[in-house]
């Protein structure tokens, strides 16, 4: 029996139709798959649903239980048991598990919120999801996925029916993420129906009963996932058959730019501990190079405390460029000496969400565009204006606001920002994290040139078949030490396993 159907969805927002005559049929007790590249519309189309855009914004009709209904807020579809949990969690970290559990939905006598209560049915809501904390636990005190469990708590807790997940496993490890799922399966079973929007086929094929898939704002197959195969899904997601998931790449390497030896970093929080310990590794020009390692392994750590010493304490070692010891004090010596880094989460630390296009592309470089401490605005655009062309950034002009674009087309203005200071050296953490295949494939392009006009590229990703399919070398790293180096043609999942899990 089909619990909700959607038909003729079609929303627009100025200059853009994000949505044109959608169709969405979900059945009772399924979990609902939703594929399709960034801007392609799904997000926009869970949030018509939920009454994030209000009826009234869009035109088309929403049918739930077999009656119409009509949200003009959050709260609208609520009531009715729809809960949406974003891809951007919305708890306050600084309240406890139980307090953002039941935020604005209080338990409460005589106007006065009963904390024994409140604490005992969160205990009891927790043990559901699987989660062993104990409810007064600060929220900052858990991880991105113990939080997304805490999410699916504070939906359980609105008597949730129809539960609508945006990329729920994103920000999640291998671990965290089969959990999660597992989860999904348990709600499943005991009658909650599932939506889940997410980039990963492998999961979606794990899980779903049900796939959708949109293009460019428009419907373009549903089928049972029994018939989905991964080559299905992302012909229909990007229209055509993607063959090859990485483009074609020549490796070429020249000489050595930067050698890194006895890279030793303390931990600026925990008094003793080491994070990187004694990490030697080398780039070549026009060479792609793989940082693969579990989650804590320092990856990420290595990489900042390379660029500019933005994170660590007492760091040791030798940074050779082109032949000679360079001291790196500040994010400012490192982009002057031709070292970028792209961070892994561009939202915060990546990207001004609310500035434009060409702000942000110009933020890293402004010192090109500034005379007698003038910026010229008119070089800004133009240099802005043409990265937008040359890295295919998906929007009217230079002046949208950096923050409506798609997750790949906000890594691309990442990208920008980095290329235009035309480093000899780029540091790519998670390039393509939360991005869909088609965009992926344009990312791995656009690294490929990189590499092509010389540029020598590390890459760090939790992704073992992306290295393997982007790179000319790859590094392991465990326990914040290099454990080895594999070339292209050496390099397998299963030795690359190996080598991460060395202690």
């Amino acid at each position: 029996m089909t619990i909700l159907r959607m038909r003729d969805i079609t929303k627009t927002f100025p200059g853009v139709t994000a949505l044109e005559d959608v169709n969405l049929d979900v059945r009772r007790g399924e979990i609902h798959a939703i594929c399709g590249e960034n801007g392609a519309g799904k997000s926009t189309l869970m949030k018509v649903l939920s009454g994030v855009h209000p009826h009234g914004s869009y035109s088309g009709t929403i049918e739930y239980d077999g009656e119409p209904v009509e949200f003009s807020s959050i709260r609208d579809s609520e009531r009715l048991g729809i809960v949406i949990i974003h891809q951007e969690l919305a708890l306050c970290p600084q309240l406890s598990i139980a307090e953002n559990i039941f935020l604005g939905n209080e338990i409460a006598s005589g106007g006065l919120i009963d904390w024994n209560r409140t604490n005992h049915e969160a205990g009891a809501l927790l043990r559901r999801v699987g989660l062993a904390e104990h409810p007064v636990t600060p929220v900052n005190d858990l991880g991105v996925g113990k939080q997304q469990l805490v999410e699916i708590a504070k939906a359980l807790s609105k008597k949730v029916r129809l539960l609508i997940l945006d990329e729920p496993t994103a920000a999640l490890n291998d671990s965290d993420s089969e959990h999660l799922l597992g989860l999904l399966r348990q709600l499943r079973d005991q009658g909650v129906t599932c939506v889940i929007i997410s980039h990963k086929l492998n999961e979606i094929m794990s899980i779903a009963d049900s796939i959708t898939v949109l293009r460019d704002g428009h419907t373009v197959t549903s089928f049972p996932a029994a018939e989905a195969t991964e080559d299905r899904i992302i012909a229909a997601m990007v229209g055509r058959a993607l063959s090859e998931r990485f483009p074609p790449h020549t490796s070429s390497p020249g000489e050595e730019v930067l050698r890194i030896t006895g890279w030793t970093v303390h931990s600026p929080t925990q008094a003793g501990r080491v994070v990187v310990d004694d990490a030697s590794l080398s780039l070549r020009r026009g060479e792609i190079v793989g940082l693969a390692g579990l989650m804590g392994a320092g990856r990420t750590e290595l990489a900042m405390s390379v660029f500019g010493r933005s994170y660590g304490k007492d760091i040791t070692g030798r940074i050779v460029k082109d032949g000679k010891e360079i001291h790196l004090r500040s994010v400012r010596d490192a982009i002057q000496h031709g070292i970028a880094y792209v961070t892994e989460d561009r939202k915060r630390y990546g990207l001004n969400l609310i500035e434009d296009i060409k702000r942000n592309i110009s933020a890293a470089g402004l010192d090109q565009f500034a005379r007698r401490g003038w910026v010229n605005e008119h070089e800004e655009h133009r240099a802005a204006s043409d990265y937008r062309v040359r890295m295919n950034i998906k929007a009217p002009d230079v002046r949208a606001v950096t923050g409506k674009l798609s997750g790949g087309n906000q890594q691309k203005v990442v990208l920008s920002k980095w290329i235009l200071t035309d480093p000899d050296v780029l540091i790519l953490d998670e390039p393509t994290r939360g991005i869909d295949v088609g965009a992926k494939y344009e990312i791995y392009t656009i690294i490929n040139r990189l590499a092509e006009e010389g540029k020598a590229i590390l890459v760090i990703s939790s992704e073992l078949p992306e290295l393997l399919g982007l790179c000319d070398r790859i590094y392991t790293l465990s326990r914040g030490r290099i454990t080895g180096e594999v070339t292209r043609a050496e390099a397998t999942q299963e030795r690359l396993m190996q080598y991460m899990t060395r202690d």
